[in-house]
């Protein structure tokens, strides 16, 4: 994929064998990240849906409950779908697909299939027996009736930890063989089935439901969608896993020298990758003495919906398509390529988040206003899920960025390091929080707040340390990207200005499609403002993204 920016490789270079697959290997990326973007897409805008209904059934404080006891397999499934597990075992497995073929690859696949469904399951087990004690130390500011609510909800879903397990290894195989829509598909399945299966026997066991009372029959009945969920997501990838020729059976050979590398690179990435989920737990504990309690879980969870929404799209898609080609490229060490592919997809990640981040911010009260505020959802919400999502929006780019360059190190083999960053991004947070919350007696907006700047400083030491061990990650080209970006958008900006303040100022006396119509006209003038000015200023990356655009509708 040309680079526009940049001047043309020398003739030598172009001719050698090497560089025809590292451009291959680029150029398949970026196209392949459309694909997983729009897969992404349909996940995530199914989950706003899910949360939408939650908080306009139940609101801020019931709602608030559930997520509490959603919170720790969920925050399972983020390190091992997205995590842990799946890097681990994608970086083992393509490596072994290259260097001893399929079979060799299918032997690891079945072997960590079978570890993971005996393990997980052990885990799940184990949650449900200390659902009890464990809710309490997560939020030990509650009242003992919403932490008790919490336990049996989260009883329910500890099942779901063996489900996903499963999920992140069939998600591997599929990205491992370059099958990317699927997985990423997977999860809007996964919505699709808590959200239907949920209510669903929620209207049909409770009556109160019906008529808008909240019970526990009703919580209960989300909570077992949560695992009807969590099937379909794992059931949907299985044709595809049969077609690119993998075959499951049992194998317990678990002294494998494949099995071993996945479980090496797993524990330390495991750390790595879960410094910001862990974070989520330590602001939960937090939040819990603040003077919102349960609420404030649900302002915090609402605001990290949003957040991972451009996250998802563009972070975690740029990261699914590039890690099998880091893996590859990195099979004889730190190749160019290597670094080319790394360079270039923190590139598009830039591109791509740093205006969704902006106007996030800038409009943080009106696009939670209309996606949440219905029934027992308030202003008052809207306006306390706002100032969390401000601070959010500032963590995104980094939070994105640091989904493409943790799971590098893996590659590389300098898997520590991001372990040990991310322990020190998580005693930050706790001092940072002890701090706001106990001693200056601020409420859960400075929560966010340290999660992003933990963020930023997390991206700013691993972006450092792999351009050292990488030997360069054309740092000034980025930087003069940067500039550009900035400018396109301050122009995007600029054009919001007028709207937002004259327009949108009257917010409250709008009925709901004039929000929407308001808010959706914005959006798309101040997209066109930003994607002008980038052509304008001949941003690679636009160019790139704009002929994506035209391959897929001509196709369509």
């Amino acid at each position: 994929m040309a680079d526009s920016s940049t001047p043309e490789p020398e003739p030598t270079r172009a001719a050698t064998p090497a560089a025809r697959p590292v451009n291959a290997d680029v150029a398949a990326a970026a196209r392949s990240t459309s694909v997983v973007s729009l897969a992404v897409l349909c996940s995530r805008l199914l989950g706003l849906v899910r949360d939408q209904v939650l908080t306009s059934r139940f609101g801020s404080l019931y709602n608030g409950i559930f997520a509490q006891a959603f919170g720790t397999p969920n925050m399972l499934r983020d390190l091992f779908a997205e995590g842990a597990l799946s890097t681990a075992f994608v970086t083992t497995f393509s490596k072994k697909l290259k260097n001893e073929g399929e079979e060799a690859a299918w032997r690891l696949g079945r072997k960590m299939f079978t570890l993971a469904a005996c393990f997980m399951s052990v885990l799940s087990v184990i949650g449900i027996l200390v659902a009890q004690p464990l809710t309490r130390l997560l939020v030990p500011g509650w009242e003992p009736w919403k932490q008790d609510l919490a336990a049996s909800l989260a009883q329910i879903m500890y099942p779901f930890i063996a489900i996903v397990s499963l999920t992140a290894l069939a998600m591997g195989i599929l990205n491992a063989k370059k099958k990317f829509f699927v997985p990423a598909v997977a999860s809007a399945f996964f919505n699709l089935g808590c959200l239907v299966g949920g209510f669903s026997l929620a209207w049909l066991l409770d009556p109160a439901f019906r008529r808008g009372e909240i019970t526990w029959t009703a919580l209960a009945s989300f909570a077992v969608g949560t695992l009807i969920g969590g099937m379909c997501q794992f059931l949907i990838q299985w044709p595809s896993l049969r077609r690119v020729g993998f075959r499951y059976r049992p194998d317990f050979g678990w002294k494998d020298d494949g099995v071993r590398e996945v479980l090496r690179l797993m524990w330390p990435s495991l750390i790595a990758a879960g410094g910001v989920q862990v974070n989520v737990q330590i602001n939960s504990i937090f939040a819990s003495f603040t003077w919102g309690e349960a609420s404030a879980k649900t302002w915090l969870q609402l605001a990290q919906r949003l957040q991972q929404l451009p996250l998802g799209l563009f972070g975690v898609a740029v990261a699914t398509v590039t890690l099998p080609a880091l893996s590859r490229a990195a099979v004889d060490g730190i190749s160019p390529g290597f670094r080319e592919v790394l360079a270039k997809g923190l590139r598009l990640v830039m591109f791509l988040v740093i205006p969704c981040a902006a106007g996030l911010a800038l409009f943080s009260r009106e696009i939670l206003s209309v996606i949440f505020e219905h029934g027992k959802y308030g202003p008052e919400d809207v306006r306390q899920s706002a100032r969390v999502l401000q601070a959010y929006a500032f963590g995104l780019l980094f939070y994105a960025a640091l989904k493409v360059v943790q799971p590098a190190f893996f590659a590389i083999d300098k898997r520590f390091f991001p372990m040990l960053v991310s322990l020190g991004m998580i005693l930050f947070n706790i001092v940072v929080n002890s701090v706001t919350v106990f001693v200056l007696g601020w409420d859960h907006a400075a929560l966010a707040w340290a999660t992003a700047i933990g963020l930023a400083l997390n991206f700013a030491v691993s972006y450092l340390a792999m351009r050292k061990f990488a030997a360069g990650l054309d740092t000034r080209e980025s930087l003069r990207g940067l500039v550009r970006l900035l400018v396109a958008t301050a122009v995007m900006l600029a054009v919001c200005v007028l709207p937002k303040w004259w327009f949108l100022g009257h917010w409250q006396e709008f009925g709901w499609w004039a929000r929407a119509l308001a808010l959706g006209g914005t959006i798309a003038v101040a997209a066109g403002a930003y994607f002008g000015v980038c052509g304008a200023l001949r941003v690679a990356e636009a160019a790139d993204f704009g002929a994506l655009l035209k391959r897929r509708l001509g196709r369509t």
